[in-house]
């Protein structure tokens, strides 16, 4: 007799977002503590050097992220179908291509790190330090990247405490070892380093720790299953139209960057502020996303509409009260968080011209980032692949159109333009992925559950 499925309900989805927020909320925290501990050095050299070098390693690293998506898709599936086996392989498969993808980093470090200084701002003696950095980083690569798909795997099995207990373990490892290397031994940059590189192979470590149910399943180290050529080839591409889709979106953010440089330093700087609200709303959102992945992954395994339409509703109602909130605190007290992050009068004053854009930006882009979850759940890539290539091409005409007649103004309109066009061409696709879980899909909305 079949497992019966539990229900679908606005507990289970806050359960599921709820520590991805709160594991998302230790990021900066750590940010701030590098920072802060090679600031007191003394010297501003040091600081230039740890910025630049996490945000080069941070962009490499950043490419990977599709092993994520991918994972918990493809295992959420498994998990709503009761294939237990095929769980247990998605997890080595994917530590298999975190490791070696970490191993392909650190054998081609010398030409990467040479290409990312040929267009880095850096000066002479910043660059020296921040090779010395990211030197030792480089080779926590491969932990850094598997740990990718440990936490897919985690999120796909609704199992985000164990998650947030990763996260804050490794920002904790990091922060100590960041104060002791530094402050207490002395090392400067390097002590950073070395305090990332033991937080992220610690960080591994737990994380196999934490899956240790699965290594009582013989299917993980099942090679025949492992490298089943089906499986792979759709993992790989999964993965592939989800790398696509993100180099695409990653393009209009550089851009968006790029563009409003030519309009000047002042107003550059009162776009990275603002930004940073964007970056806010999307580490709030992400709970969310992560749980319409997981759900809908499930529903789908199980061949269920009924449950598939309840995951990606409930995820998305949390959403849309979680972006509305946003936005008011936005409207109300904009101005306050700007002062916070910038003291510059004219930065300032810049940014307060265009905060009206961020704070419409989270409620039409709360479409897009939510269909994203439910199309990574449904592991429908090529639509997101495609519907990222048609709203990049119209952010191009909106740029083209809007920018020489209303500037930043315009610069910014053409964003949110972004945003409501992958909104709508993900939602025009959405009938297809209903239609794909199954001929005779079973439509019963009491299946669900209340």
């Amino acid at each position: 007799m079949a497992e019966t499925p539990a229900e679908i309900t606005h507990k289970r989805v806050l359960n599921i977002a709820i520590p991805i927020v709160l594991s998302n909320a230790t990021v900066p925290i750590l940010g701030a503590v590098d920072t802060g501990v090679v600031g007191q050095l003394g010297e501003a050299v040091p600081i230039g050097a740890v910025g630049i070098g996490a945000i080069i390693l941070t962009g490499l690293y950043w490419v990977f992220g599709f092993l994520r998506m991918g994972t918990t898709g493809l295992t959420s599936q498994a998990h709503g179908a009761g294939q237990t086996g095929e769980v247990a392989a998605m997890l080595t498969r994917s530590l298999m291509i975190g490791v070696m993808a970490g191993v392909g980093i650190i054998f081609l470090q010398l030409p990467l790190f040479a290409g990312a200084f040929l267009v880095s701002p850096a000066s002479a003696e910043v660059e020296v330090l921040a090779r010395d950095y990211m030197a030792i980083r480089v080779w926590s690569a491969p932990a850094l990247i598997a740990l990718y798909g440990v936490t897919g795997w985690l999120i796909a099995l609704e199992r985000t405490r164990a998650v947030l207990v990763l996260q804050v373990a490794m920002n904790g490892i990091n922060i100590l070892l960041d104060l002791w290397f530094v402050l207490g031994l002395d090392l400067g940059v390097t002590g950073v380093a070395w305090a990332t590189f033991v937080a992220e192979w610690s960080g591994l470590i737990l994380g196999l720790w934490l899956c240790r149910d699965v290594w009582r399943v013989a299917a993980w180290r099942d090679w025949g299953r492992v490298f089943d050529r089906v499986q792979l080839a759709r993992m790989m591409s999964v993965n592939r139209d989800i790398l696509l889709r993100s180099l695409m979106l990653q393009a209009i953010f550089i851009s968006f960057l790029l563009i409003g440089g030519d309009f000047g330093d002042v107003t550059l700087a009162a776009n990275q502020v603002l930004l940073q609200f964007l970056n806010i709303s999307a580490h709030a959102l992400d709970g969310f996303a992560f749980a319409a992945e997981a759900l809908v992954g499930q529903a789908f395994g199980r061949r269920s509409v009924a449950r598939l339409r309840r995951g990606a509703i409930l995820a998305s109602v949390w959403a849309l009260t979680i972006v509305v909130l946003m936005a008011v605190g936005f409207a109300l007290w904009g101005g306050a968080i700007i002062d916070l992050m910038a003291k510059a009068p004219e930065v300032q004053i810049e940014a307060r011209n265009f905060l009206i854009y961020v704070c419409i930006a989270p409620v039409v882009g709360v479409a897009p980032f939510m269909l994203d979850g439910i199309f990574i759940g449904a592991t429908r890539a090529g639509d997101m692949r495609n519907m990222m290539a048609l709203s990049l091409a119209i952010y191009v005409a909106a740029v083209l159109v809007l920018v020489p007649w209303l500037g930043n103004h315009g610069l910014w309109l053409a964003l949110l333009i972004s945003f409501v066009a992958r909104g709508v061409t993900l939602w025009l696709r959405y009938p297809a992925l209903e239609s794909s879980v199954a001929p005779g899909a079973q439509t019963d909305t009491t299946e669900a559950g209340a």
